[in-house]
């Protein structure tokens, strides 16, 4: 059974829900991924924190925030799909097997020089470019007008050529496709898929892998198994599509735990698209939530989204200014995309309608919930 609420002034529904998803099950893993990360000089897990005070007033058990506010340097998580998807098309070219290293790829790379093209919001840009840099190979990027100069020097500053685009997100990724074509020596390092246009953004997402396997071990570091809920944040869905592969590849019946995608109002395009039954684009408008303002999901995620989430809520730009300052005060650092998440679940377990809600996802008083804090306040976007 599917169910449309909680709705805004203007009666659009910002809240969909499938409990049948969680019956789900699609192919397990691969953990190559997490093997490569683990040497690269720098390498930590990223801190899982409790919040016993967001479980008090969420009348949960309890409640985990993920914080990528600092991965390999970089203020987000996006950092884990670049380098794993990088790794990967060096490799490819040279023709390297085996586990993947630094050094080797570093030479490999020396040996066949490139630009690495891609478009972005901030975040993903700025970690192509980054181990672009670390592997001595070339670095451009575009990006929508809308993206803070702040952005866009911490892109420049990694040593990559930044190209502003009049017009979205969807039009910058157009443009980064079309100049990867043309170059003689240029590799399009995009995070998210459409047709014709699939395997490295496949690579970005088994790069996203490696949070979600911290993500057990930390948590049977408490003596506890797989959280009850995980709420994401979406923008083109790549990393949705992770969490739904991981935890949907779990053995067992039932496939725990409940997945709840995050966005916001003014982008809600995985909303949208589980609400028609059909992948829709959407326009956008700004938000604070700039790495989430995306109105095309990547093609690899539909399926995923279709048949493996739970559910989905879109929230405005407000409470999740609010869900930034609250993670602060429980320790985390969080930039307003990354606590989307907080936002989120606060719309969905508190307010009219709430209990229902709740039995939707499956969710008791003695709940565990994840968060998934996907950047930091110095973070600039997708």
């Amino acid at each position: 059974m599917e169910r449309m609420t909680l709705t805004s002034q203007d009666g659009r529904s910002f809240w969909f829900s499938r409990p049948a998803a969680r019956e789900w099950h699609c192919d397990p893993v691969t953990t190559a991924a997490g093997e490569f990360h683990r040497g690269i000089p720098g390498y930590r897990r990223t801190a899982l924190t409790e919040a016993p005070g967001l479980a008090a007033e969420l009348g949960v058990g309890r409640v985990f925030i993920k914080d990528e506010s600092s991965r390999f340097g970089l203020p987000a998580f996006k950092a884990l799909g670049a380098s794993w998807a990088i790794a990967r098309l060096v490799a490819g070219r040279a023709g390297l097997a085996g586990p993947l290293t630094m050094p080797a790829l570093r030479e490999a790379a020396a040996a066949d020089p490139m630009t690495l093209v891609t478009a972005t919001d901030g975040n993903h840009g700025r970690a192509v470019a980054h181990f672009a840099r670390l592997l001595g190979l070339g670095a451009h990027v575009f990006v929508p007008d809308v993206i803070s100069d702040h952005a866009a020097a911490a892109i420049a500053g990694e040593g990559a050529e930044v190209t502003v685009i009049h017009g979205s997100y969807d039009d910058a990724v157009a443009a980064a496709a079309a100049s990867a074509a043309a170059g003689p020596k240029a590799e399009l390092v995009q995070d998210n898929a459409w047709p014709g246009y699939e395997q490295v953004p496949a690579r970005i997402v088994e790069g996203y892998h490696t949070m979600l396997a911290e993500i057990s071990d930390q948590l049977a570091g408490y003596g506890l198994g797989e959280p009850d809920l995980v709420a994401v944040p979406i923008g083109v869905g790549s990393l949705a599509q992770a969490v739904l592969a991981y935890y949907r590849s779990l053995p067992g019946p039932g496939g725990a735990p409940s997945v709840l995608s995050c966005e916001p109002e003014t982008a809600a395009c995985a909303l949208a698209s589980l609400q028609a039954g059909h992948p829709v684009t959407v326009p956008t408008a700004a938000t604070v939530m700039a790495g989430l303002n995306c109105g095309t999901l990547s093609s690899l995620v539909w399926p995923y989204l279709r048949d493996g989430c739970d559910a989905a809520v879109a929230v405005p730009d407000e409470v999740a200014v609010r869900a930034v300052t609250d993670l602060a005060g429980a320790g985390v650092a969080a930039g307003a995309s990354g606590a989307a998440t907080l936002a989120s679940v606060r719309a969905v377990l508190t307010g009219p309608g709430a209990a229902g809600r709740r039995d939707d996802l499956g969710l008791g008083p003695g709940a565990v919930l994840v968060l998934l804090s996907t950047e930091g306040p110095g973070g600039a976007g997708g």
